[in-house]
C-alpha cells in the first residue's frame, strides 16, 4: 500500500493568495513587541531567519531562548483570520479520493492550524495522520532525522512512499532516503530532487495510475 505524504501550504491550498500574508504579517507584530523592534526591522529579521535557516522558528529557538516556541506558534497563526479565505487547489478532494492509500498531512506549520485547514478545505476525512512542527519536536523540514522520525511512527517503508510538496528543498532530504517525490511547481524549472513534475495538484491522480 502507498503512504502518501502531502505538504499543506501552497501545496492542497494557495496559501500565499491570504494565509502567507497573515501569518507574515503577525510574525513581524510578534517580533515588534517581543524584541522591541520597528516594524523594518522584525520584517527584516523575519526573512533574515526564514533565508538562513529555513524558518523563522528555528532562528528564534537560536539566538533568542527566552522566547516560548509554542507560545510563537500559536500568536502568529491567528485561526479567525487564517479562515476567512480559503484557497483550495482545483479538484482537491476528488483528487485526494482517487489515491489509493494512506494519506499523511506532514507540515511545518503548527497541528492546529493544520487541523484547522483541512476542516475549512473539506478534506479532513482524506487524512489518517497530521504530523506538524510539534511532533517534529520543533525540527521542520527539511531536517531528515524528522523524516525518518514520520516513517518511525508510522512504521512505513520509504520505498513504498510517495510525497508531494510545492518546496523542491524539502524534497532533497525525502529522496536521499528512498521516498519517491512529486515537486508540484509553476514554472519550467527542474530538480534533481523531484521524481516527478507536476503543475497541479489534480494531474497527480494521472501519474500514479
Amino acid at each position: 500500500m502507498t503512504t502518501w505524504l502531502f505538504d499543506l501550504d501552497d501545496t492542497l491550498h494557495h496559501a500565499s493568495r491570504h494565509a502567507f500574508p497573515v501569518i507574515n504579517r503577525a510574525m513581524t507584530q510578534y517580533l515588534m513587541g517581543r524584541l522591541g523592534l520597528t516594524h523594518s526591522e522584525a520584517s527584516s529579521l523575519r526573512q533574515h531567519y526564514w533565508r538562513r535557516y529555513g524558518a523563522t522558528l528555528l532562528g528564534l529557538i537560536r539566538h533568542h531562548p527566552h522566547i516560548d516556541p509554542h507560545h510563537f506558534l500559536f500568536e502568529t497563526h491567528p485561526l479567525d483570520e487564517l479562515t476567512e479565505s480559503i484557497h483550495p487547489m482545483r479538484g482537491l478532494r476528488r483528487t485526494l479520493l482517487r489515491l489509493k492509500g494512506q494519506k499523511i498531512l506532514f507540515t511545518n506549520a503548527p497541528r492546529i492550524y493544520a487541523e484547522t485547514l483541512l476542516a475549512e478545505l473539506g478534506v479532513s476525512d482524506c487524512f489518517d495522520v497530521v504530523f506538524g512542527v510539534e511532533d517534529a519536536r520543533l525540527k521542520p523540514k527539511p531536517d531528515v532525522n524528522t523524516y525518518r522520525q514520520l516513517l518511525r511512527l508510522l512504521r512505513a517503508d520509504p520505498r513504498r512512499c510517495v510525497m508531494v510538496e510545492d518546496s523542491s528543498c524539502n524534497l532533497v532530504p525525502a529522496k536521499k532516503i528512498g521516498i519517491k517525490t512529486v515537486w508540484l511547481r509553476r514554472s519550467a524549472r527542474r530538480s534533481l530532487a523531484a521524481d516527478v513534475l507536476i503543475r497541479r495538484l489534480d494531474e497527480l491522480p494521472l501519474r500514479f495510475r
